[in-house]
């Protein structure tokens, strides 16, 4: 937790832009693996978090404001708890950490909610199935009607105060990145041909354990960069290919970090790879170049698209004006998702919430086209933004064949010297923001990007190193 205070303030601003009902925080309960006692690992819900601060299952905050109260509800540790779990904080001691007033067992809620008669009971959209069981119960909606009755008022209002993340909140996240900086180091020394890529994966995870936390997020390690989140796997990884890197810690107040690094099995890049990736590279620095409060992310999303165009013109595999092929979405052939996303308690900041509550606004809506449809993040920056940027290029033959076929912006693009790339692969390149009062800061401790860098470190680590076989395939 930070401070009591820290707390309380946030509760007061919440209230003031709610200004009137209750609002409903539900924080998170265990969830069973395989069966009722064996859990998955505990991950709180992040408004909860951002509002209490208090990291245990099964609690419930009432924000009272036509009556200026705040109460947590919970049960205090039975017998049976404290035998499996050991000594737990009694509820009254959980609120007192928070600031918080008053505390009720669970079972009394129902009851206050119903004589309490509010004006409106605000609740944020549900994500787990148990959510609509508590919330369905508590307020008396069938459970098909939970979703359509969430608060927008309760939700614009928590995305304008978790947008804007204090000087706290920022050096929780750049110790985050610091320590996904160290799980991008394991995965540049420790890669090498013949390893599995869960082996290197599992290594990853361990240094966020070690940092206090765990993964902010499942790691993707593979080399099948095309595929844009898929997961590692026992394959082992071979010579000639790149190895993608997109991982992540969480702190132990979960804070996110979260870097993608491409980088080839070999100690050098190929020619070919060379030139793709820093087509990538030269991207990703215009568009952390553009970064500035006021800017349209959308525009430096769209910058960003241009000069991937004007590289991949460079190779042969474009052809025409770069503007024109970005504004006919030409370019996601190459390029199908959107530029980044927020960041903070959530690896995409509040996706809980709504994409087009958290990355959009009223001056600027979500597109339905292929590419800009998966843009998270579009309106206007703010200093204490907290953001990703990480262009790609992404060679995927089964959407390669289709665009063929139709022979689709044949205008911009060169079908026939694409065959060469079938079997390429992808480049990610990322790294996280934090917006200021003049431009942007990149969060975190230097980590290789540029080629020469990338390979003069493959090489001292392939030259020194032995591999190291996984046990498993001994």
């Amino acid at each position: 937790m930070f401070d009591k205070e820290t707390y309380i303030n946030r509760r007061k601003q919440l209230q003031q832009k709610v200004n009137k009902g209750i609002v409903l925080l539900l924080g998170n309960q265990q969830s069973s693996m395989s069966y009722k006692d064996n859990w998955y690992p505990f991950r709180q819900d992040s408004s909860f978090l951002y509002f209490c601060g208090i990291d245990l299952a099964d609690l419930i905050l009432v924000i009272d404001i036509d009556n200026d109260r705040e109460i947590l509800f919970g049960n205090d540790a039975t017998i049976d708890d404290v035998v499996w779990q050991g000594p737990l904080p009694a509820l009254f001691e959980l609120a007192e950490q928070s600031g918080i007033a008053q505390s009720e067992k669970l079972s009394r809620l129902k009851s206050y909610l119903q004589s309490a008669r509010p004006s409106t009971v605000h609740y944020l959209p549900p994500y787990r199935p148990e959510h609509y069981d508590i919330i369905g119960d508590l307020l008396e909606i069938p459970h098909l009607q939970v979703e359509s009755k969430k608060s927008v008022a309760l939700i614009k209002a928590i995305v304008s105060l978790r947008s804007i993340k204090s000087e706290a909140e920022i050096a929780e996240i750049e110790a985050a990145v610091n320590i996904t900086n160290q799980m991008q180091l394991a995965a540049l020394s420790s890669a090498k041909a013949g390893d599995t890529e869960a082996h290197i994966a599992g290594q990853l995870q361990s240094i966020a354990i070690a940092g206090g936390g765990n993964l902010s997020f499942p790691t993707i390690l593979t080399t099948r960069g095309e595929t844009l989140h898929i997961h590692y796997t026992n394959n082992p990884i071979v010579p000639g290919k790149m190895l993608l890197c997109d991982c992540g810690a969480e702190t132990e107040r979960h804070y996110a970090g979260d870097l993608t690094r491409t980088f080839p099995v070999d100690q050098a890049f190929t020619q070919v790879q060379k030139e793709v990736y820093e087509i990538v590279l030269n991207a990703q620095q215009a568009a952390a170049a553009a970064l500035k409060p006021g800017e349209l992310y959308r525009n430096v999303h769209l910058l960003a698209c241009e000069k991937l165009v004007d590289g991949l013109k460079q190779i042969g595999l474009m052809k025409g004006d770069s503007h024109e092929a970005v504004l006919n979405n030409a370019h996601t052939l190459f390029f199908q998702c959107g530029l980044g996303h927020m960041l903070g308690l959530d690896i995409h900041d509040m996706e809980n919430l709504g994409e087009q509550y958290v990355g959009y606004d009223e001056t600027i809506t979500k597109s339905k086209e292929f590419g800009l449809k998966s843009l998270r993040l579009a309106k206007a920056l703010e200093p204490g933004f907290v953001l990703t940027v990480e262009p790609g290029l992404y060679f995927i033959p089964a959407l390669i064949d289709i665009w063929k076929a139709e022979n689709k912006h044949i205008s911009f693009i060169n079908y026939d010297k694409l065959d060469q790339f079938r079997s390429f692969g992808g480049i990610r390149i990322e790294e996280d923001f934090v917006i200021t009062e003049t431009g942007a800061r990149v969060l975190g401790e230097t980590l290789p990007k540029g080629v020469s860098e990338i390979e003069s470190f493959r090489k001292d680590i392939l030259q020194t190193t032995p591999l190291i076989v996984p046990a498993s395939r001994i």
